[in-house]
């Protein structure tokens, strides 16, 4: 009979190459890996590793497809698990990029929290496209996400459209037209954040304002791009909500009409068992969202 314990050491020695870093990882002693490692191959009577040079054997090769398996259909199982058991104390883990975060949870949360005082949040802050593999491989139970696209084991939902803003005193809109302030001097600075989720639409669309001569400069989180924006050094494109909480932004706001709306949403894997908590977190998020007003 193959142990569990066993199967978790081998999937870790496997994908770190390395004893002491598996260990480490595992919470464990050194000689304990090299211990479950022993009693795997007693119980499946093969080699399965390799150590100088540390490699796989082929009998280790296609027990490591099989563990990898079995391990992340349990972890799923659990999780369906602690959802159809209604738990009101745990932890209940969540993906989402730092402006998401920022701009739309911290109050839903802080809510949740007084109708599950038992339960606490745990926050991946990370970008869209990695929310959705934290989901995917169910180290998360919930991801929020811009600019999803509908990929088998996820679905996602939409809570609203993102339509995208310029921020700052470069551009301004004439007769439903962005256009470029003083155009004659030098190009307009563009600052764009790095989640490529999202610069994969904004580089695409940058072409659709017709400016004379723009650069980018990239400047790290949405924040980031709004505070270089109210300083005056360019033009920051971001997306609508992630104003709705500056009321004392100074800078030029202009809605981008023609570049490409997207969504916001939420992704769980395809046939995932929500517990009532997660569903009373996203009537609190959704309520969040329907209160926000669109920039001006």
């Amino acid at each position: 009979m193959l142990d569990i314990n066993w199967l978790k050491t081998f999937v870790t020695l496997a994908e770190l190459q390395h004893f002491g870093k598996s260990a480490l990882a595992l919470h464990m002693t050194q000689p304990n890996v090299s211990l479950h490692l022993k009693q795997l191959e007693r119980v499946t009577r093969t080699k399965l590793i390799e150590r100088s040079p540390f490699r796989l054997t082929q009998a280790g090769q296609r027990l490591l497809a099989s563990s990898q398996k079995t391990l992340q259909e349990l972890k799923v199982c659990q999780a369906d698990i602690n959802a159809l058991n209604d738990l009101r104390q745990g932890t209940l883990t969540i993906a989402a990029s730092d402006i998401i975060s920022r701009a739309l949870l911290i109050e839903p949360f802080q809510l949740f929290k007084q109708e599950y005082p038992n339960m606490d949040l745990a926050l991946f802050n990370t970008t869209s496209s990695q929310a959705s593999s934290l989901v995917k491989s169910a180290d998360a139970e919930l991801g929020f996400v811009i600019a999803q696209k509908e990929s088998l084991p996820l679905h996602f939902t939409e809570l609203k459209a993102v339509h995208w803003c310029a921020v700052g005193h470069q551009l301004e809109l004439v007769q439903g037209e962005v256009v470029q302030k003083d155009s004659a001097e030098s190009p307009t600075l563009i600052l764009l954040g790095h989640d490529t989720r999202t610069r994969d639409l904004i580089d695409l669309a940058l072409p659709s304002l017709n400016l004379p001569r723009y650069r980018i400069m990239e400047v790290g989180s949405v924040d980031a791009q709004i505070d270089w924006a109210e300083a005056g050094f360019g033009t920051a494109i971001v997306p609508d909500f992630s104003i709705y909480n500056r009321e004392n932004l100074k800078a030029e706001v202009v809605t981008l009409l023609d570049f490409p709306c997207t969504s916001l949403g939420y992704v769980v894997r395809k046939n995932q068992v929500l517990s009532k908590a997660v569903k009373h977190l996203l009537r609190l998020v959704s309520k969040k969202i329907a209160l926000n007003k669109q920039p001006s």
